[in-house]
């Protein structure tokens, strides 16, 4: 909160005042740099998860053009990295999107299958923010490097941790990748305040550019209050993950149980182990999931469909979809997303509510679905 009122010079600025603000940066980027166990000169502040991966994803394949124009992914990734991609194919890139199967969980050996003498960059999320199922991203990173080595050359590897924060290990070394997105938000920081790590050599060019600050990285006057507020909330996520980790899984399961027990026609999407302990992710048959939030809503607990950056599409969830779910059963989807601060009380309280709200919508053809 000083940072807002009291400590508002201008970080790039060179009088003293303003020395206040520079000084809290630097102690920000180290307290980050710590959970991640990287460098400080290493990590780079942005305005959130989105301008992350859209950096990562544009900075290296600009960096490496002259040496390939192949980009590997997986059917199931965030649009800002769905849509980066997009861009790219427009430019003249080449985009291999690897599939994924009915749990949700990429192949790490497809992976390496399918890197090709002039693939530059690997991109593949730690977790999914829909079904919250996680990959397993140190295995994919080393076998890309190993086989790049073998080829000679370079390909970056970078991962979406955006919603991994705060639940998994962040360590950029035990993980071997090259580029990580956050979102300060996701742990409970500020919203618009995000990070990239870029490991020292990797070659990226700026997605921003202006003033240079950041290294070179992105430029733009730095949100102090925000990169303030998101290393303080990075550095008690850290602190508390182990401890939020084991109370939240127990009140997962127990929502997963519970649904599954009491509702008819109901399917758990994503691997039933391999996920974060937080989410829950359903569909239900002849039910459309925006009908389903309002009868939550009105019982005062908040959910939603697919990603919140795509809750106003009404096109079924590119996610679903690639698990092999049909356009029907994929719109009449719930994902509901615990945090430190969720209650068994809670828990039991949407158990209550949900098979009714379920029961009523099907009762009513207006609102069912044409399945």
């Amino acid at each position: 909160m000083p940072y807002f009122s009291d400590v508002f010079g201008n970080p790039n600025s060179p009088y003293a005042f303003a020395q206040e603000a520079r000084n809290a940066v630097d102690e920000a980027r180290e307290k980050v740099a710590a959970v991640l166990g990287s460098r400080t000169r290493e990590v780079v502040f942005t305005s959130g998860g989105t301008e992350s991966d859209n950096s990562a994803i544009k900075g290296v394949a600009t960096a490496l053009k002259p040496g390939g124009k192949h980009v590997i992914t997986t059917a199931i990734e965030h649009h800002a990295i769905i849509h980066s991609c997009e861009e790219l194919v427009e430019a003249g890139y080449e985009v291999t999107y690897l599939p994924v199967g009915s749990s949700g969980v990429v192949d790490p050996g497809a992976v390496e299958e399918a890197i090709r003498e002039d693939t530059i960059l690997v991109s593949v999320m730690y977790a999914n923010n829909e079904i919250g199922t996680v990959q397993d991203i140190a295995d994919i990173a080393r076998r890309t490097h190993r086989k790049a080595k073998a080829m000679g050359r370079d390909i970056v590897v970078h991962t979406d941790a955006v919603q991994a924060a705060g639940w998994l290990s962040l360590d950029v070394n035990e993980l071997d990748v090259d580029m990580m997105s956050l979102s300060a938000h996701k742990f409970h920081g500020p919203k618009g305040v995000g990070i990239l790590y870029v490991r020292r050599g990797t070659p990226f060019n700026p997605l921003i550019v202006g003033g240079g600050q950041e290294r070179q990285r992105r430029s733009g006057t730095e949100n102090v209050p925000g990169i303030v507020g998101a290393a303080v909330a990075l550095e008690l996520a850290e602190a508390e993950r182990e401890v939020s980790f084991n109370e939240v899984i127990k009140l997962r399961d127990m929502l997963i149980e519970g649904t599954l027990e009491r509702i008819s026609g109901v399917r758990l999407n994503g691997d039933r182990n391999r996920r974060l302990p937080n989410n829950a992710n359903f569909s239900f048959d002849a039910v459309e999931g925006e009908a389903v939030l309002l009868g939550l809503d009105f019982a005062g607990i908040c959910a939603s469909t697919q990603s919140a950056c795509s809750s106003a599409s009404i096109e079924p969830s590119h996610v679903l979809v690639a698990l092999g779910l049909d356009a029907d059963l994929a719109v009449g989807s719930l994902r509901i997303t615990l945090g430190s601060d969720s209650t068994e009380e809670e828990i039991r309280t949407t158990l209550d509510v949900l098979p009714d709200v379920i029961s009523r919508l099907r009762e009513m053809p207006s609102l069912a679905s044409t399945s």
